[in-house]
């Protein structure tokens, strides 16, 4: 049984969003393409309270993607993004969600980031998707959406911590920094993730 994972696929994260991942908007034909070709779809949403305090906005001097300390991890603190309840944190209208069968919101807690549609930051807590998955017999995970160098990867590298089959579609995602996603390609590769591309799911 294998599962696509589409990563919050949101309008702020899209261009004239207020954290745009550049092409962000790209992979929406591919997200909507691939759905079909999976027995199970699953969606994440960034659902942030208000007063985040990944949020730079809520550190007195800071500027967005400045690094802090927030509770003894390495934070980027990021422009507002993906408040609960706002336009910007709806998943995309352009994306079919007739497939999706489950939605894991995430980064709820006002104290602590959540890159990961399993685990918070600091794995302190799961959001439930690992025993979902197993609960349906779920193997392989592939996963797609935004942005590739954050919450692609390192949903990506706890599926490989949970013991999944893990790929991530690459031109189904799009990074924030080109560089960065180069790092976690290979990071990923190190931990026995593979990177396919859509025409290979779609061939196969």
């Amino acid at each position: 049984m294998k599962a696509l994972l589409l990563i919050d696929i949101q309008p702020d994260f899209l261009p004239g969003g207020r954290l745009a991942v550049p092409e962000g908007d790209a992979i929406i034909p591919l997200a909507n393409a691939l759905q079909p070709h999976f027995p199970l779809v699953v969606a994440t949403q960034d659902w942030h309270p208000a007063r985040h305090q990944s949020f730079a906005s809520q550190h007195a001097g800071q500027q967005p993607f400045n690094r802090i300390d927030l509770h003894g991890l390495d934070q980027v603190l990021w422009p507002d993004h993906c408040v609960q309840g706002s336009a910007g944190a709806e998943l995309a209208a352009e994306l079919d969600t007739s497939r999706v069968e489950v939605i894991f919101r995430k980064g709820t807690e006002v104290e602590i980031d959540s890159y990961s549609a399993f685990f918070d930051n600091g794995h302190r807590k799961s959001t439930g998707l690992a025993d979902y998955l197993r609960g349906r017999g779920v193997r392989q995970v592939y996963v797609a959406g935004l942005a590739a160098d954050y919450c692609v990867y390192f949903t990506a590298k706890d599926a490989l911590q949970e013991g999944f089959e893990t790929y991530v579609i690459e031109d189904a995602t799009r990074p924030i920094s080109a560089e960065g996603f180069e790092q976690a390609k290979a990071d990923l590769r190190q931990r026995g993730g593979h990177l396919v591309t859509s025409a290979q799911v779609l061939a196969g």
